[in-house]
């Protein structure tokens, strides 16, 4: 399928985000565009292809770039890292969820986008305890369940609201705004757009 103008855009859109937010200082933890990236893709992309490519694409030269700039010295950000496998895998489920938004309005944006961060934060966490990292939780349901908790103290603690338990899901619901109506300004101004370039 021959990729059209807004389609095009909106990938480098993703490539934007995808990059520029890890340079602003101060960034709370949770508060990053992958998990919207991946279920806007779903969402919007017709061709199911290039939904997964696209926003896997952005991510991976994203991370690229981030660990030439780091090995480089430039940067304290790391671009590869042990069990960053666990994010594309989580990347692309949210993308079939994305799939499963027959309508884009802002009600099912922001439903989809809670449903996506609880989706990312488990499948993230639960590789997270697999692996062994974090705070190195058994290998028990216990565990598992010691290190979900993990997760929500650490948010809770350095997220966008202090001691506000749910930040990641913040963070989504803020990006999904952003990106969502990024992508329909896009989408008008291509499509007002064409006629004059006829």
């Amino acid at each position: 399928m021959k990729l059209n103008r807004t389609t095009i855009i909106l990938f480098f859109l993703l490539l934007v985000a995808a990059v520029f937010y890890r340079f602003i200082p101060g960034m709370p933890y949770g508060f990053t565009p992958h998990m919207t990236i991946a279920l806007l893709g779903g969402a919007v992309i017709k061709d199911k292809k290039w939904a997964f490519i696209l926003p896997l694409m952005s991510l991976f030269i994203s991370d690229l770039i981030f660990h030439f700039l780091y090995k480089a010295g430039l940067t304290e950000t790391l671009g590869f890292y042990d069990g960053q496998w666990a994010i594309y895998m989580a990347f692309i489920l949210v993308t079939f969820l994305g799939f499963l938004m027959r309508r884009v309005n802002i009600v099912n944006v922001a439903m989809f986008s809670i449903a996506g961060s609880i989706l990312f934060f488990l499948i993230s966490n639960y590789i997270t305890w697999e692996v062994g990292q974090g705070l190195g939780r058994p290998k028990t349901f216990e565990g598992l369940m010691l290190c979900y908790g993990d997760g929500i103290a650490f948010y809770r603690q350095f997220g966008l609201i202090k001691g506000f338990q749910a930040n990641f899901i913040l963070g989504d619901l803020a990006w999904s705004a952003i990106l969502f109506s990024s992508y329909f300004f896009i989408k008008r101004y291509t499509t007002i757009a064409k006629p004059q370039l006829a």
